[in-house]
């Protein structure tokens, strides 16, 4: 079987359902876990200092226990978690595409791994559109927007 079968849009929609069901039955039932993720495409804010991020590989390992744990959620396209950095902790809210998870472990057993790439975004769309979309992917950002419509 040619390995292009896996780079298609119906294998990466089966995927990621995989991945939401998988990670979804793992929080539902209180069990720790961890993921492999590819770096470039997980987002973080307030966004990690160079020297934590220089640190990290290509593929980053996130463990899901105590408050990681507790604050991770997702929707049909992404996981979200916060998570502290480095010695001093450094805390941050990570998002992390479905399909830019390589690897879904529970102790050593990993129970799910991807060899897709996460979809690509429609070539049409212009810069602003990009920069007006991540604006709005963040509630915080949605609340202000309310707040200044009001006014």
């Amino acid at each position: 079987m040619p390995l292009e079968i896996f780079h298609t849009n119906e294998y990466k929609n089966l995927i990621q359902a995989h991945f939401y069901n998988t990670l979804a039955f793992l929080l539902q039932n209180g069990t720790e876990f961890s993921i492999a993720a590819e770096l470039r495409h997980c987002h973080f804010t307030p966004e990690l200092p160079g020297e934590i991020v220089d640190s990290f590989g290509d593929v980053v390992l996130f463990v899901m226990a105590g408050y990681t744990f507790e604050s991770a959620h997702l929707d049909e396209e992404y996981f979200y978690f916060e998570a502290g950095f480095g010695a001093e902790g450094f805390g941050s809210r990570v998002s992390v595409p479905l399909l830019a998870i390589k690897q879904v472990f529970v102790d050593e057993y990993p129970i799910a791994i991807n060899i897709s790439e996460p979809m690509r975004e429609k070539a049409t769309q212009t810069t602003n559109d990009h920069s007006m979309e991540a604006l709005l992917n963040n509630p915080e950002n949605q609340k202000l927007l309310k707040k200044k419509k009001k006014s």
